[in-house]
């Protein structure tokens, strides 16, 4: 069940050399593939490495590869390709995609939608311009052992985004997962990413600290987890499960010191596993179009039945588990705009806070918290709610199904939030 790897040499006429070190681009989805090119000296030659589930294709490969070294004259060139059934047109595509990414960007990647955006990209949005580093990024080649013992296709930085920018003076650490690659999920490899990121907080947290006093506010350590992730990667379960405890473990640690704040914005939410994890963060910051949640509407549905939680109605889901329930409810703090600018914008306000502002600003930690948690749960069940809907009118929202279409900004300024107290009207 091993990957099928291909090893293959192309000469281009008038071989030119990449006009940067490294172009990465793609994603390892369901038909589709990354692609990495890299300077070598290579004597004027491209080198092509191929990963890939599917065998009796090499000819076809051979010839894809051929024609893109003729257009593009590439040479002193590595060419690692990750593909996961990809077609000949999407490899062509991705390939004429990573070419395209030499050239200078047209404008800032802020204005982009935060849902749209990968991993990489919301990464770089979300700190100052030109001051992101990647860790352990493609080049890197930070694959799961696991997935090709078992004929899976790998990522080579296993569908999760770490590295460290700046916001202002404060170095931002920036975690960011793609759910494009096996759902986001969580295995061994990007769960080391991720606690690594956390602990690299946690130690310039301590190298900044001077005589038992904490860093300066404005040089005090930041966590960003951008969350697009159905839990733990069933394929390597175990340590998938490890991952999430220690994570866990590592927010404890940086509580009190450094701001964890949760993003999600993306398509697929943040459910499983990490849906515990971001409700462990300091701060949670959604969109509208995300979700967060602990089993997903298709689990809901197949272990309680359909008349129970019906996961192909849509608007039942996104009234649910979306981020304006969520904002009701107080699973959330912060409900913005779909724009990577938005979240970033979000997130130097909240930057601008003390420690004691941000505690102040958690869901969970703390008995009182969870009695507080506790007396909704119950308010939530006396009410018996057939829908959403029904919490949202105990809050005050008249009429509750007009939340559904509104605006953000007419929501914000409207909509009253649940409490245990207001269920009493």
């Amino acid at each position: 069940m091993a990957l099928n790897q291909l090893n293959m040499w192309c000469s281009a006429a008038t071989p030119r050399p990449l006009s940067r070190p490294m172009v990465h681009f793609g994603v390892v989805g369901s038909g589709d593939l990354e692609v990495l090119i890299e300077s070598q000296n290579l004597n004027g030659k491209a080198n092509i490495c191929i990963n890939t589930p599917i065998t009796g294709f090499d000819d076809i490969w051979r010839r894809v590869m051929t024609r893109f070294i003729d257009e593009s004259q590439l040479g002193d060139v590595l060419i690692s390709i990750n593909d996961n059934n990809a077609p000949p047109a999407v490899v062509a595509l991705r390939l004429q995609q990573a070419l395209a990414e030499l050239e200078p960007a047209n404008g800032s990647s802020g204005a982009k939608s935060f849902l749209e955006a990968n991993a990489r990209t919301r990464a770089y949005g979300l700190v100052d311009e030109g001051t992101f580093t990647e860790l352990a990024g493609p080049a890197d080649r930070c694959t799961s052992p696991h997935l090709p013992v078992l004929g899976e296709a790998v990522e080579f930085d296993d569908g999760i985004v770490t590295g460290i920018g700046l916001l202002g003076r404060r170095p931002t650490l920036v975690i960011s997962q793609e759910g494009r690659f096996i759902g986001g999920s969580i295995g061994e490899v990007g769960g080391a990413k991720m606690a690594g990121a956390l602990k690299l907080a946690l130690e310039l947290y301590q190298r900044l600290s001077h005589n038992d006093a904490p860093p300066q506010a404005e040089k005090c350590p930041l966590v960003l987890i951008s969350f697009e992730t159905g839990g733990v990667r069933l394929h390597e379960a175990n340590a998938g499960l490890l991952a999430h405890a220690e994570v866990m473990d590592l927010l404890q640690d940086l509580r009190h010191k450094i701001p964890v704040v949760a993003l999600v914005g993306s398509k697929l939410g943040c459910f499983g596993g990490m849906g515990f994890v971001a409700a462990a963060t300091d701060v949670i910051v959604m969109s509208q179009f995300s979700r967060i949640g602990l089993t997903g509407p298709e689990v809901i549905e197949q272990e309680m039945g359909r008349d129970e939680f019906d996961a192909s109605d849509r608007a039942l889901v996104f009234r649910t588990t979306g981020g304006k329930h969520k904002y009701i409810m107080g699973d959330c703090n912060f409900l913005v705009e779909d724009s990577i600018d938005a979240f970033r914008a979000q997130v130097q306000k909240i930057a601008g806070m003390t420690m004691a502002e941000i505690e102040a600003l958690r869901r969970i930690g703390s008995p009182e918290l969870v009695s507080r948690q506790m007396a909704t749960v119950a308010a939530v069940s006396e009410l018996q709610p057939t829908d959403s809907v029904d919490v949202w009118r105990a809050a005050g929202n008249e009429p509750p199904q007009a939340l559904v279409d509104m605006s953000l900004d007419a929501f914000l300024a409207t909509t009253r939030r649940f409490t245990p107290s207001t269920s009493d009207r």
